[in-house]
């Protein structure tokens, strides 16, 4: 059975089909040229109204990658190019950020630090090979949330070299949406909270009887950590953003994913034909059905499976040497942070920045730098950089660095948890510890954003030269 099935709306699987067909040599808005490159998919960033409560209901006017909500799915193979020419057809600047994907500094879509925002009527190549196999997704860093809050957003998948024994492949965008009584935006603590999947109130999943469905989970949202659970199957999680992970069972079904994160399951059909279940949201007050699993009523597929063998490993770093590690500790409190150093032996440039932290290694300041400012730090590349966000606040932190996958490390310093990140969830009160090989050159963003609050957004960004 074709493993690219998606989990659309026929509203969505015939538009994003209609997106996939667009010539490669397309107009940019009145009184613009733009010429495309053979082979380069072209998307357009502009606005259009899309059914966010379901059809019959208000639309809602946000902007979109070619009329959409998600974005068309952008589908390669490990170790092929990207291509993507983006067209702004906005009213305002915009730039795309490549989620989780480990490329050239060039590409990787920071405002003013790596590349300059894209006008209205002009346009900007994108163009890298992807190392990894997983799931990825792309989306406006321009004015951050407010573009990505408001629908910029899609899904890369890039699939191993070998086969992955799943029937199904199914893509599941997870976003949170301020809605006012007549269907538009509002504000983000304002507004009826409305919870979508790839752009829906909710989805159908089909599935056969002992099928094995992979399920891709993005949570596009900026500031929900959305607590699911699928009701009556064994779940397996396989990958955290888009990095495989050793298998294990979800306890009851239940996965929790933070702003920003991906999520790799492997689902197993093991209902009888006709039957049903739901992937839900557990909310406070109640539990929200965001997709079903709806099985044929024909005869079932095959056999059922043994428990899931591990994906093929991307190339990362079996082993760390911590010993010459550049260490930093990050205090995050509120909406702004300090950041303290805690290596006695960092020499020329490998220090945190001087208007950041003086010599003394007391703090001065509260507020990050952001990309005009100066590096938050600089190091060789190669080193390794260890990495403490201590959390005082009372509210919960979410932590990106662009351009890595990071180690979530134990408390202690001494290991590390079996799982590659490039989002964590910094819980009040709470921890984290991480450590990455600086092994990609280039200016790299570090951002945080704090859980509930529109205005707490963090930026700083570091060099690895």
């Amino acid at each position: 059975m074709d493993s690219h099935v998606r989990a659309l709306s026929r509203r969505g699987f015939l538009a994003a089909a209609t997106a996939s067909l667009v010539s490669t040599t397309v107009g940019a808005p009145a009184g613009t040229e733009v010429s495309t490159p053979e082979n380069y998919r072209v998307i357009r960033a502009r606005r259009a109204s899309v059914d966010l409560l379901g059809r019959g209901r208000a639309t809602t006017a946000v902007s979109t990658y070619d009329g959409i909500v998600p974005g068309p799915i952008l589908r390669l193979r490990q170790g092929e190019e990207l291509k993507v020419q983006l067209i702004n057809e906005l009213p305002e600047p915009t730039i795309v950020h490549w989620h989780g994907i480990r490329l050239p500094n060039a590409m990787d879509g920071a405002p003013d630090l790596t590349q300059p925002p894209i006008e209205p009527g002009a346009s900007f190549l994108y163009r890298f090979a992807v190392p990894d196999a997983g799931t990825f997704w792309y989306h406006s860093s321009f004015r951050s949330p407010g573009q990505l809050g408001h629908g910029l957003y899609g899904a890369v998948v890039v699939e191993e070299a070998r086969h992955v024994d799943v029937d199904r492949d199914v893509v599941l965008i997870l976003a949170d949406w301020r809605l006012n009584p007549d269907g538009s935006l509002a504000a983000l603590v304002s507004g009826h909270a409305e919870l979508t999947v790839n752009g829906e109130p909710s989805v159908t999943i089909p599935v056969a009887t002992n099928e094995r469905v992979r399920v891709r989970l993005i949570n596009a949202a900026t500031a929900r950590i959305f607590r699911l659970r699928v009701d009556q199957h064994r779940v397996f999680v396989m990958a955290i953003d888009g990095q495989p992970a050793e298998p294990y069972q979800a306890r009851d079904g239940r996965v929790t994913i933070g702003p920003g994160n991906r999520m790799d399951l492997f689902i197993d059909a093991t209902l009888e034909p006709g039957a049903s279940a739901a992937l839900v949201a557990e909310e406070q007050d109640s539990d929200v059905a965001l997709a079903h699993l709806v099985y044929a009523s024909g005869p079932v597929h095959l056999r059922l499976r043994a428990d899931p063998e591990g994906l093929p490993p991307n190339r990362l770093p079996e082993r760390m040497q911590f010993a010459g590690a550049f260490r930093l500790e990050m205090t995050l409190d509120g909406a702004g942070s300090k950041l303290l150093p805690y290596d006695g032996g960092m020499k020329d440039r490998e220090t945190p920045s001087q208007s950041i932290v003086p010599g003394s290694g007391h703090t001065v300041g509260r507020t990050w730098p952001g990309a005009s400012g100066p590096p938050m730090f600089s190091v060789k590349r190669g080193r390794v950089v260890q990495m403490a966000f201590v959390n005082r606040s009372a509210l919960t932190h979410s932590m990106h660095i662009h351009g890595h996958s990071f180690r979530l490390l134990d408390a202690l310093d001494d290991g590390w948890k079996p799982l590659w990140l490039d989002n964590v969830l910094v819980a009040p009160a709470r921890t984290e510890r991480i450590a990455f090989a600086a092994d990609n050159p280039g200016k790299w963003m570090l951002q945080g954003s704090v859980l509930g609050h529109e205005d707490g957004g963090m930026a700083g960004w570091f060099e690895v030269t």
